[in-house]
């Protein structure tokens, strides 16, 4: 995998993967025409920092801007995923830049513009005249804020060109509408808590362990007998892939070692008869030591698929005896019992270093970040050897990490996820209307429809 220069011409890496120096155009300007620079640039990975935004920077000491068209950045470790992060922050003019006000009057460089913004209704674009790359076919563009059941009936209803719904919806026909269905990197899976709740507290005061998933057999015996293809067929609506190691199959570091032959009730039984967790009382729930193997399953609520994969999990872990209660909820409470309670997760970048924050001891407990708790020597060295090669030469190491035969965070290893599939992106595209799909980009976590924007074309008249 590769990245195209953009607002960047040329960018050299040093021999220690610590310096990143990067040369950019000279003939950008901001969309409230002010000139973009180096100085813009060093100052938006300096502020994004500072701020502790959602990219984590901790390896970056600094960037400087070394004259109007170059910026470096100097990196406290090796960090062969940096040119990632370069990727995925848009730059801000570092003379205007309010934090308080920029979310809602933001200055970009893009080929569209902020125009309006209604509140938890739409947000309105305009395309930016002045931008230095293609331009795009359509002046303007507004985006509802509308989701789930909303916006299929605002397919159906005729009032928009383009509908992202739920998997739920992507099989149902709407007149004079063509379902789109992108492939993406975006993989569903639940964390399980890997440690003992002996009293622990994560760096936010919340509780760390579980008395049920903490036990291996009981993480093992899930992912032994949890039917990801049944679980696809049904959850995601047929459309999807079953996954073992959290990683999407179009990435060159997945690891297909991880695939084993799930759906198997009678070895899922036997591990945990093996382990001690045994029906006593024929309550149809297992218990050890006087504990139940019953535990709590949240997901979001106004995430139909992920609540459906919760139910869909809790009825069959019923065949082995545990009881998985599925509970809706909202990432404010699940902020609070993340390593405790297991939860329903979505996860999907082209950056390896998802890795790192998924399952290095280093990140147990650091916001979102290994919500597991998972601690395995063997899977940090992968980790940290990784960092420091090449991207291309890396993978193996970043796949190892997930399993290398003998260690790593597998249904064969420590069980510490269960993974369950790979989703597509559905979208009801207006049949006036070409989206160009041959150009369409692999989708990411949370979907990037507008990522071929500058392909789009009206191809007939419309009639709303």
């Amino acid at each position: 995998m590769s990245y195209e220069n953009d607002l960047a011409t040329n960018y050299t890496i040093s021999d220690d993967y610590k310096t990143y120096t990067v040369q950019i155009r000279d003939d950008v300007k901001f969309t409230d025409n002010t000139p973009l620079d180096a100085e813009d640039v060093a100052f938006t990975y300096n502020e994004a920092k500072k701020t502790g935004a959602s990219l984590d920077l901790s390896n970056m000491n600094n960037a400087t801007a070394v004259n109007p068209t170059t910026v470096q950045f100097d990196l406290n470790k090796s960090d062969s995923t940096f040119l990632d992060k370069l990727a995925y922050i848009g730059i801000v003019p570092s003379d205007s830049y309010n934090n308080e006000t920029y979310g809602s009057n933001p200055v970009g460089s893009g080929p569209y513009k902020f125009a309006q913004w209604d509140k938890g209704q739409q947000v309105i674009l305009e395309r930016n005249d002045n931008y230095y790359g293609d331009q795009p076919e359509f002046k303007k563009l507004t985006i509802l804020f509308a989701k789930n059941e909303a916006s299929f009936n605002a397919a159906k209803n005729k009032e928009v060109d383009v509908s992202a719904v739920p998997l739920a919806y992507a099989k149902e026909n709407v007149d004079g509408y063509t379902m789109y269905l992108m492939d993406s990197i975006d993989v569903r899976g639940i964390s399980l808590p890997t440690k003992m709740n002996t009293g622990e507290k994560n760096p936010d005061g919340g509780d760390v362990g579980n008395n049920v998933t903490g036990d291996i057999a009981i993480r093992k015996a899930l992912n032994y007998g949890i039917d990801r293809t049944s679980l696809c067929e049904g959850a995601l609506n047929g459309i999807g892939y079953p996954n073992y190691d959290g990683i999407a199959h179009q990435l060159p570091w997945a690891n297909n070692a991880t695939a084993i032959e799930d759906g198997d009730i009678a070895k899922a039984n036997e591990t945990l008869e093996k382990a001690g967790w045994v029906d006593s009382d024929g309550d149809g729930i297992r218990e050890k030591n006087g504990t139940k193997a019953s535990f709590e399953l949240y997901y979001s609520s106004d995430a139909p698929e992920r609540q459906a994969i919760a139910v869909s999990v809790s009825e069959q872990a019923k065949e082995m005896g545990i009881e998985v209660k599925a509970i809706g909820s909202n990432w404010d409470e699940m902020d609070g019992i993340k390593n405790s309670q297991a939860i329903v997760w979505g996860f999907g970048s082209t950056d390896p270093s998802t890795i790192w924050s998924e399952y290095h001891s280093s990140q147990a407990g650091v916001g979102y970040n290994n919500p597991s708790y998972v601690n395995n020597s063997v899977v940090d060295q992968h980790i940290d050897n990784a960092f420091k090669q090449s991207r291309e030469s890396s993978y193996s190491e970043w796949s190892n990490a997930v399993w290398d035969g003998s260690h790593g965070i597998s249904p064969q290893g420590d069980a510490s996820w269960l993974w369950i599939g790979e989703i597509k992106y559905g979208y009801f595209v207006d049949d006036s209307l070409d989206i160009s799909n041959d150009t369409a980009l692999l989708q990411p976590h949370g979907g990037d429809i507008f990522g071929n924007i500058y392909d789009w074309k009206r191809v007939s008249s419309i009639e709303k």
